[in-house]
C-alpha cells in the first residue's frame, strides 16, 4: 500500500558536521538515493575544496546534482528546487528512498516553501546587461537597480553579478521589480510531501571550529591550491562568479592575484568557513521543526539511523 503522505528526509548541518558520513551509514541499511543540497559541489573541477564525495563513495550510493555546472555558469535556488523536486518524485517512483543532504539552506528554503512566479530568463536582455557591466562595471548597474528597486538593491552586494543581472533582467523584461514579484505567494514544488529535517549541530562550537581548520589544512595537503590555480588560469573565470566566491576558493584566488600572502589567504579562508557555519546554524535554528543531533557525539550516526527508521516507506518496513 502506498504511503498516505510521502516523506522527504533532509540531513542538514553546517560545514564539517559529518553529513556525508551519516548519509553513507543510511545507505548501508536502506536503498536510498542522495540529492545533494550544496551550491559548491555542483561545479565541475572543484572537488577538493568542496569536500566532494569520492568516486568510491559515489559508487556506494547514487549522488544527484553533483558536477552539473561549469564554474563559469550560475545555478539558482529556483533551479535547485525544480531539479530536486523532479528527482524526489523519480526516485520514489522506482521504489527507492530520496534523501536530501547538504548545507545550502537557501536551496532548502526554496524546496520547502515553494517558488515565486518570476519571469523566465531573457537571453537578449542578459547579453545587453553583460555588455553594460563590461563597459561600466557591476557597481554602476547596482546603482541603476537602486533607483528602480531599492528594496532588492539593499540586499545585494555591488559586485554580486549573478543576482544583479537577474534583478535587472526582470525589471527590463517585465516592467515590474523583483521585490514586487517576490511579494506574491509562492507556489509549492512538492505539494503533499512532508519534510523531516535532521539537523547536525555542534554542542561545542569551538570543537567544530577546530574541525574546520583541520579539514582546510587537509584540503591544502591534497592539492587545493593547484585546483584553484587551474581555475585561475582560465580567462573566462573571475571573482564575480558564484563558483569563485565559494569559501576557501575566493581567498586562494586573492593570493594568486597577488593581493595577500598564502598564510593570510589560509587564515581568511578558515575564518570565512567558520562564518559560513555560523550562518548555516542560524538558518537551521529558524526552521519550525527539526530533530537535533549533536554532530560531535560518537553516537550521532546511530541516533540518525534510529530516527530515520520511523519514516521508512511501507515497502521498506
Amino acid at each position: 500500500m502506498a504511503d498516505a503522505q510521502p516523506t522527504l528526509l533532509c540531513l542538514a548541518g553546517p560545514t564539517a558536521s559529518g553529513k556525508s558520513a551519516a548519509s553513507l551509514a543510511l545507505a548501508q541499511r536502506w536503498p536510498i538515493e542522495l540529492i545533494i543540497m550544496d551550491s559548491a559541489t555542483i561545479y565541475r573541477g572543484m572537488d577538493i575544496g568542496t569536500a566532494k564525495p569520492s568516486h568510491q563513495e559515489q559508487a556506494r550510493v547514487p549522488h544527484h546534482l553533483l558536477d552539473i555546472r561549469d564554474p563559469a555558469q550560475a545555478y539558482s535556488a529556483a533551479e535547485f528546487a525544480r531539479d530536486a523536486a523532479a528527482l524526489t518524485q523519480t526516485i520514489r517512483a522506482r521504489g527507492r528512498m530520496p534523501v536530501l543532504c547538504g548545507g545550502t539552506m537557501l536551496y532548502y528554503k526554496a524546496l520547502r516553501e515553494g517558488l515565486n512566479a518570476l519571469p523566465s530568463a531573457d537571453p537578449a536582455t542578459r547579453a545587453a546587461l553583460d555588455a553594460q557591466a563590461r563597459a561600466r562595471g557591476w557597481p554602476a548597474l547596482h546603482a541603476e537597480l537602486a533607483r528602480v528597486d531599492p528594496a532588492t538593491a539593499a540586499r545585494l552586494a555591488p559586485n554580486d553579478s549573478q543576482r544583479l543581472q537577474r534583478a535587472l533582467e526582470i525589471w527590463h523584461s517585465s516592467g515590474r521589480t523583483m521585490s514586487d514579484w517576490l511579494a506574491q505567494p509562492a507556489r509549492p514544488v512538492l505539494p503533499g510531501w512532508r519534510f523531516v529535517t535532521i539537523s547536525l549541530e555542534p554542542s561545542d562550537r569551538a570543537v567544530l571550529h577546530t574541525r574546520i581548520a583541520q579539514r582546510y589544512q587537509a584540503m591544502l595537503a591534497l592539492g587545493l591550491l593547484d585546483e584553484v590555480r587551474a581555475l585561475h588560469a582560465r580567462p573566462d573565470l573571475h571573482p564575480g562568479l558564484p563558483a569563485i566566491r565559494c569559501v576557501g576558493y575566493r581567498q586562494l584566488w586573492d593570493h594568486l592575484d597577488g593581493r595577500v600572502s598564502l598564510d593570510t589567504a589560509i587564515e581568511q579562508a578558515i575564518a570565512a568557513t567558520r562564518q559560513l557555519a555560523k550562518r548555516q546554524i542560524t538558518w537551521l535554528r529558524a526552521l519550525p521543526e527539526r530533530h537535533i543531533v549533536d554532530c560531535l557525539s560518537t553516537q550521532a550516526v546511530s541516533e540518525i539511523t534510529q530516527f530515520c527508521s520511523q519514516y521508512l516507506p511501507d515497502h521498506l518496513r
